[in-house]
């Protein structure tokens, strides 16, 4: 093979795998879905939590971005998984406008609760445009709370001897970590839940220990590899997705998201995260 076809060739080889590669972050990835199963171990855990199972979902982003009869689909396939306790952190949609309320009633409808509880909170998505608008974040709270779902913000509940804080979120407008906090006791295992994993550097904590859920950042959606993704809406860039201890006495797992704000992943699959209780 002469030099030139060599590199015609080789051009076209190029071309070609980035078209390859382009298609799958655009129409495979972005609904390519992942049950990520793993323990929690949890100080203090009542004897009758033991071997529990508690479902994270986040960022369903119900809207015109993407179909999204991939999120009914999603929740459906998760049922197979019975979880005793169902976890809702954020954006249930990517609001434009009233459309997006008839949309999650359509989504909602297929809602997975947990065969002791079902809680959710609130992401700065739910707030509207510029995460400024009281309204929908109302009307999307009665909209949840409608399908079954408890909504906390800057609440807890308690469900079989488990504390559960809910922080309502940080762009938004009613984020108020000192309500919630005044009801940590360290004395009963804790889970908080919390949108944006920022949230983690405040001076908020009131000396917390455990589990922090979180999601916001769907993984950046695109990691090169061996490389920061490019896009996370986080000041901490640290905060991608999985699991991280806060070498406190807490440990924060972020969900990379079912849903998207845009139709492209890569190296970043879409994720419903299943934990299973364990004593320690």
């Amino acid at each position: 093979m002469n030099r030139r076809k060599f590199i015609g060739n080789s051009i076209i080889g190029t071309v070609g795998a980035g078209f390859l590669g382009g298609i799958y972050a655009w129409q495979v990835e972005p609904f390519w879905l992942e049950f990520v199963e793993r323990e929690m171990p949890v100080k203090n855990l009542p004897p009758g939590l033991e071997g529990k199972t508690l479902m994270q979902i986040s960022d369903m982003h119900v809207g015109n971005r993407f179909n999204y009869q991939y999120i009914i689909d999603s929740l459906k396939k998760a049922k197979i998984f019975k979880p005793d306790i169902v976890m809702y952190t954020g954006d249930y949609t990517t609001y434009e406008g009233n459309e997006q309320f008839e949309q999650l009633d359509e989504v909602l409808n297929h809602t997975i609760k947990g065969k002791m509880g079902t809680i959710g909170i609130l992401g700065n998505h739910d707030y509207g445009h510029n995460w400024s608008e009281n309204h929908v974040a109302h009307r999307i709270t009665r909209q949840l709370e409608g399908a079954g779902i408890e909504v906390l913000r800057n609440q807890k509940t308690n469900i079989e001897g488990l504390d559960f804080l809910g922080f309502d979120d940080y762009w938004g407008l009613n984020f108020n970590p000192a309500e919630v906090m005044k009801e940590y006791n360290p004395s009963t295992p804790t889970i908080a839940l919390c949108h944006n994993p920022d949230v983690c550097d405040l001076d908020i904590w009131n000396n917390f220990k455990g589990w922090i859920l979180s999601g916001h950042t769907h993984g950046g959606q695109l990691k090169p590899p061996f490389l920061t993704p490019p896009m996370l809406p986080v000041t901490n860039k640290r905060y991608t997705c999985g699991a991280f201890d806060l070498n406190d006495g807490r440990n924060l797992y972020i969900n990379r998201a079912l849903g998207h704000l845009i139709q492209v992943r890569l190296n970043v699959r879409p994720e419903i995260t299943v934990f299973r209780l364990e004593r320690v």
